[in-house]
C-alpha cells in the first residue's frame, strides 16, 4: 500500500488529507446528527404541558434548551408565549434558522472534499502524462521503467482522488437529505407549539372578560355629595350667564 501512494508523486498528499478530513467530518456528523440528540422523544409534549399549565419557570425552559436542537427552538417558543402571535413565531424561525445552521456546520467542507478530490486525481494525471512525454523526448520510447513511472503515478492519483470523492459526495447527500428532515420535523413541533399557546390563550380570557362586563360599583355617599355640588355650581353658573 505504502508503495502505491509513493508511486503517487506529490499530489497524493493532498488527496490523503482529504480522505482523512472527510472521514473525520463523516463520524463528526454521524454523532451530531443522531436523532435522540436533535429530535429526543418526550421535549415537544414537555413543551407544550408547560406552555399551557401556567407553572412555567425559567429553570423548565432552560432545562428543555438545554437537552436538544428541537429544545432550543422551542425554548424560544417558550420566552415568548405572552407575545403576540407573530412574535412567537418569528422568535421561533430565528432561533430555527441558527441551529440549522450549526447543524449545517461541515456539510460545506465535505462536498468542497467531494468535488476537489477528483480534480486532484486529474492534476495528478495530468502530471503524470507530462513526466511520460519529457522520458520520451529525452530517452525515447525504448526505456519502459522511465516510462512506467510517470504512467503510475498518473493512474494512481486518478483512482486516489475518485476513491475519495466518490464516498464523501454519497454522504453529503446523505446528510443533507438527514438535515432536511429533521429541520421540517423540528418546524412541525414548534408550529404545533403556537398553535397549543393560541388555542390555550382565549381559555384564560373569559374570566378577564367577564372582570370587565361586572357593573361599576356603587358610588359612596362622598362621592354623591361631591357629584351634587358640581351640579349645582354648573347650574349656577349658566344661570348667571343667560342673566
Amino acid at each position: 500500500m505504502f508503495e502505491y501512494i509513493a508511486a503517487g508523486g506529490i499530489l497524493i498528499i493532498p488527496i490523503m488529507l482529504c480522505s482523512v478530513v472527510a472521514t473525520a467530518i463523516i463520524i463528526a456528523l454521524f454523532l451530531k446528527l443522531s436523532k435522540k440528540k436533535v429530535v429526543p422523544e418526550g421535549v415537544a409534549d414537555t413543551a407544550y404541558k408547560l406552555a399551557v399549565s401556567g407553572k412555567m419557570t425559567p429553570q423548565h425552559i432552560n432545562q428543555i434548551r438545554e437537552g436538544s436542537s428541537l429544545g432550543k427552538v422551542l425554548a424560544a417558543g417558550l420566552d415568548s408565549v405572552d407575545q403576540p402571535r407573530h412574535l412567537m413565531k418569528t422568535n421561533i424561525e430565528e432561533t430555527g434558522r441558527h441551529v440549522i445552521h450549526e447543524m449545517d456546520k461541515y456539510m460545506t467542507t465535505l462536498g468542497t472534499i467531494a468535488a476537489i478530490a477528483p480534480l486532484l486525481g486529474l492534476l495528478g494525471t495530468v502530471v503524470g502524462m507530462i513526466s511520460v512525454f519529457s522520458v520520451i523526448t529525452s530517452q525515447g520510447v525504448g526505456n519502459p521503467t522511465e516510462l512506467a513511472g510517470g504512467i503510475s503515478q498518473a493512474l494512481i492519483t486518478t483512482a486516489a482522488g475518485i476513491s475519495v470523492a466518490v464516498p464523501a459526495l454519497i454522504f453529503h447527500r446523505f446528510f443533507r437529505s438527514k438535515i432536511t428532515d429533521l429541520a421540517i420535523e423540528m418546524e412541525k413541533s414548534s408550529m404545533r407549539l403556537v398553535d397549543v399557546v393560541a388555542n390555550a390563550s382565549p381559555q384564560k380570557r373569559p374570566a378577564a372578560v367577564a372582570a370587565a362586563n361586572q357593573p361599576a360599583p356603587a358610588a359612596s355617599g362622598s362621592e354623591k355629595a361631591m357629584a351634587a355640588v358640581r351640579a349645582a355650581k354648573m347650574k349656577k353658573t349658566s344661570v348667571g350667564g343667560v342673566g
